[in-house]
């Protein structure tokens, strides 16, 4: 029995927000001083570091489980199977449904309870539930479907990642040019027999001062509310920490696939920071002793932002559907998903299409 993505959807958001858009913001230090340099410079200096120009957020309307349910009715319909089928539907984020104009985090029901609800599945049995794994929640919902697949207790499972980060972004903060909103989702199914499927996972978790590299905190505004807290996050320990630990998590990966890294033709991996995601890729090459092909990587973070569990299963589903140029993905083609967050977590699938 192989646990095969049989179908994928994603939401991009139509609100389009470049970097211009930060030009009249106060940004201040986490001590709550002003920077010497302008909007400008700090724009620059941004989408040098990030690759970032621009990211997407959601209209007012919506909240992340009404853009989750969107997603998962268009992987539902790709997969072309009836979502009363569906055994469980796991649900990744990070802040539940934040409405517009508020910082409260609302998971009261689930996520994946609102999702089944907005789908109109009526089956008693499919089980919904959330993940909070920080951003390779999806990636973690994936490994998870595949357990229960291969335990028996599941033969369709509906995965989505979905977020809404500029509603707990402080807009004092530098670092909120980083984040936007989005959700994927993607049907696992059992396939006896299969060829394709999910090969191998690894996951890793570092808990000690790493726990709190991503954390809430106040605003940088000198006389902001202590009490309001927003998404904060050390960034250079984050890239240190990045940079160490992803290349081998993902070739722990490989290796429990007994896979050559030359057959692996793409890497979804999470869209934090160009930089960082192309260091990493380096360095996993290297381990192998060997260099990164050209075009490994596809990248969505220049027009999406960071959009935390929704990068990974959006790039693949616009990779599958020709929308990210010059790459692609067929048949039995050998790809790594891979992602790092809060946690600290890092996980990886090794899957052949």
């Amino acid at each position: 029995m192989k646990a095969v993505i049989t179908g994928t959807g994603s939401y991009i958001p139509t609100e389009r927000v470049t970097n211009a858009d930060f030009a009249n913001n106060d940004f201040f230090t986490p001590e709550s001083e002003s920077f010497s340099i302008s909007n400008q410079e700090i724009a620059d200096k941004f989408q040098e570091i990030t690759g970032i120009g621009e990211r997407r957020w959601v209209t007012d309307d919506l909240t992340a489980s009404d853009i989750a349910a969107i997603a998962a009715k268009r992987a539902i319909e790709d997969a072309g199977i009836d979502a009363e089928t569906i055994d469980q539907i796991i649900v990744a984020h990070n802040f539940g449904d934040v409405k517009k104009g508020t910082i409260q985090t609302d998971i009261l029901p689930s996520l994946a309870s609102r999702v089944k609800h907005l789908l109109g599945i009526k089956n008693p049995e499919c089980i919904p539930y959330d993940i909070l794994f920080g951003c390779p929640g999806w990636v973690q919902g994936v490994i998870q479907a595949e357990s229960f697949i291969k335990s028996g207790m599941a033969k369709k499972c509906l995965v989505i990642g979905a977020e809404t980060l500029s509603r707990v972004v402080d807009v004092h903060d530098r670092d909120s040019m980083i984040f936007s909103d989005g959700a994927g989702a993607s049907i696992i199914e059992g396939v006896e027999t299969a060829e394709n499927g999910i090969l191998s996972t690894a996951a890793l978790a570092h808990c000690e001062d790493e726990a709190y590299y991503l954390y809430m905190g106040k605003s940088n505004a000198p006389d902001a509310d202590p009490t309001v807290r927003y998404i904060k996050m050390l960034g250079r320990k984050i890239y240190e920490y990045a940079l160490v630990h992803v290349p081998a998590a993902m070739k722990l990966c490989l290796d429990k696939a007994k896979i050559d890294v030359t057959q692996v033709k793409k890497v979804f991996i999470h869209q934090a920071n160009e930089k960082m995601d192309e260091a990493i890729i380096k360095r996993f090459f290297k381990l192998y002793k060997a260099s990164a092909p050209e075009g490994i990587m596809p990248m969505s973070i220049h027009f999406l932002g960071n959009s935390s569990v929704a990068t990974v299963p959006t790039l693949y589903d616009m990779v599958k559907k020709g929308q990210i140029e010059d790459h692609e993905v067929n048949s039995g083609d050998i790809i790594l998903f891979a992602s790092v967050g809060a946690g600290m977590n890092i996980n990886a699938i090794a899957y052949k299409c």
